[in-house]
């Protein structure tokens, strides 16, 4: 467990950016909790507890202000950044981490702004030695994971599928402006990932029926419903078709402008989740199956998991690299239990 060291949360009074502060003191850790709204971040220390109960340290920080942020960090093992849109958070505090010789997690499930991660720091953070684990998140994260499981001892694959089965999809407030920045940033085309690379589309994308394990059953789904798998899964799985789908319900409630966000609460949801993977290469198919609650609320658990085995050395490389290739799949998903279940190949 942390064994009481500092951890820094940027963005840490956001939606998830609290979900993650109570799983790093679960696990014994000492969040430092940072963000540009000095009023927010007093509000939640003084919600985590007095003096005597550890209430944890507050220190503004805004990612225009590099000495602010280099304060923010001082004395932390690690940064876990939450605070979007990363396309404009991420590049500072990765700066921010590397000057302070820490590791960087962040949630990002903007598919530019982690390809921007890779693109930007992955030479950098390789010669540094760093640790640089982007979309440690329920998008991005766990389907990569999965996928990574799922493959096994394959070299290869034709092809990763990952269809999102979820019951509902309140959005954050946060996630809605990260999908509007997104959006500009593509001029308002789709993304998907084919052939070997990102595509850039104006078409519509194809619904169709995905048959999902039981109790869910055949759903219809939105086609290359596009998240941040289609960055990571290729970034170290060499398979040339990434394609994710989203059950049209979830899909309809996020496209809508009144669609309530999740209730401000520290409890989970009631909404579940069922992410199931399937890859494929010639006539073979493997499948791995995850199943939780609340899509915020387990990203805590994963991005935490992250720093504890950065922090204790149970990683298998440096530099910039998505879960499934900064860690073993397999034992990092059953450390989930009893936040996520599963259904891996044997």
């Amino acid at each position: 467990m942390g064994s009481g060291q500092t951890v820094a949360v940027y963005g840490a009074y956001g939606h998830t950016g609290r979900f993650v502060v109570a799983e790093l003191r679960r696990r014994g850790f000492v969040p430092v909790l940072s963000g540009r709204d000095a009023g927010r971040l007093k509000a939640l220390a003084e919600s985590e507890g007095g003096p005597s109960q550890g209430r944890p340290v507050a220190r503004v920080a805004s990612v225009g202000d590099p000495a602010s942020l280099d304060r923010a960090l001082s004395g932390a093992a690690a940064v876990i950044n939450c605070a979007g849109p990363f396309a404009t958070t991420a590049a500072p505090v990765i700066e921010a981490a590397l000057r302070a010789g820490i590791p960087y997690v962040d949630v990002a499930a903007e598919i530019e702004a982690n390809a921007d991660t890779f693109a930007h720091f992955a030479d950098r953070a390789r010669a540094e030695g760093a640790v640089i684990v982007p979309a440690m998140a329920f998008y991005g994260g766990l389907g990569d994971l999965l996928a990574t499981a799922a493959m096994g001892d394959w070299t290869e694959a034709d092809e990763v599928h990952v269809a999102y089965g979820l019951s509902g999809w309140h959005p954050t407030a946060g996630t809605r402006a990260a999908g509007a920045v997104s959006s500009r940033r593509r001029d308002g085309r789709r993304v998907r990932y084919a052939n070997g690379r990102l595509e850039y589309r104006r078409d519509d994308p194809p619904t169709l029926a995905w048959r999902f394990p039981e109790p869910l059953g055949v759903r219809e789904v939105i086609g290359e419903f596009t998240m941040a798998d289609v960055v990571t899964v290729p970034s170290h799985l060499s398979v040339p078709e990434v394609r994710t789908y989203m059950t049209v319900e979830a899909a309809r409630e996020l496209a809508a402008p009144d669609t309530a966000a999740p209730a401000d609460g520290r409890g989970r949801t009631a909404e579940t989740f069922l992410v199931d993977v399937v890859v494929r290469s010639g006539g073979d198919e493997r499948r791995a199956v995850a199943r939780g609650r609340d899509i915020y609320a387990v990203t805590a658990p994963l991005a935490v998991e992250a720093v504890e085995r950065i922090l204790t050395g149970r990683t298998r490389t440096t530099g910039v690299a998505s879960a499934g290739a900064m860690f073993e799949a397999r034992d990092f998903l059953h450390a989930l239990s009893p936040d996520v279940s599963l259904e891996l190949p044997r």
